[in-house]
């Protein structure tokens, strides 16, 4: 039996799913694989590296600094959320990545990205940390028209949500069969297509594949939405989904927002603690 943990993206509402994984680590549950996509991936490294807590503090505490999360930021370097900063100044230098542990750590930890070129999910392996492997991360979380086109050797990247939002079926087929999924929308919620298709036609007009598949990302979606459903209704799969509608937006910089959509994700899987415990044995 191998036990996976899929995260959706969804920006800082995955600061529910922070406060779900925290939970499980903190009872000592443990996954022979990770799947997250966007901040997903982003939030989820930190279940490899054993660092409950990590991703709440360092959301509140650079709340208000721009290289973190501005629309300077977006301006100066084309990225909203700093490319340099967030990823590489932050987890070297001012809240430290524990590298040791996720590095020996066994897991196996995907992150999933959109390659521009050819419109199609990359379900990339990271089991070691580096430069490049925090890029891939970048990517995976890179929003399009909110992000500069992530260039990892020859391969292009951005958001991985895109081509995959919710990724149970890509593990299902690597041979996970107890999976949990974390979704950051309540149950209903229903996708409608994107209002920014006509800007990123003229921003990303070079990448049509990309292109072709944002404007379908809606009907992908919700398709995958479906097929969540079936698989908890047929027990393949256990879900923990918020309540209601989360207050936060993509982007917050308020830390008493932050600290309630995280308590949220912590009562979700407290409510369900002992049915993800008896579901994963």
């Amino acid at each position: 039996m191998k036990k996976g943990l899929i995260l959706e993206g969804g920006a800082l509402r995955s600061l529910f799913s922070a406060g779900v994984m925290d939970v499980l680590m903190e009872h000592g549950i443990e996954f022979d694989g990770l799947v997250g996509v966007s901040a997903g991936a982003a939030f989820g490294c930190n279940y490899k590296s054993r660092q409950p807590g990590r991703v709440l503090r360092y959301n509140q505490q650079q709340a208000h600094e721009w290289r973190y999360c501005s629309i300077r930021s977006l301006i100066t370097t084309g990225d909203i959320f700093g490319g340099e900063y967030c990823y590489h100044t932050l987890p070297d230098i001012i809240d430290r990545f524990d590298v040791e542990t996720f590095d020996s750590n066994q897991m196996e930890f995907y992150a999933v990205c959109t390659d521009v070129e050819t419109g199609r999910a990359e379900y990339r392996l990271l089991m070691h940390h580096g430069y490049e492997c925090y890029e891939w991360i970048r990517a995976s979380a890179s929003m399009p028209l909110a992000s500069r086109v992530v260039k990892i050797g020859s391969r292009k990247m951005l958001d991985g949500g895109i081509a995959d939002s919710i990724p149970l079926k890509f593990f299902q087929q690597k041979g996970y069969d107890r999976c949990l999924v974390v979704l950051t929308q309540p149950e209903g919620y229903v996708k409608r297509p994107n209002s920014l298709i006509p800007l990123m036609r003229w921003s990303l007009r070079h990448y049509p594949e990309f292109l072709h598949a944002a404007a379908h990302r809606h009907i992908m979606y919700n398709q995958q939405l479906q097929y969540v459903r079936q698989e908890e209704a047929a027990h393949r799969a256990f879900v923990i989904r918020p309540k209601h509608k989360l207050s936060i937006h993509y982007i917050s910089h308020d830390p008493r927002e932050m600290q309630q959509v995280y308590d949220e994700g912590r009562a979700a899987a407290l409510e369900k603690l002992s049915q993800i415990i008896s579901y994963l044995q």
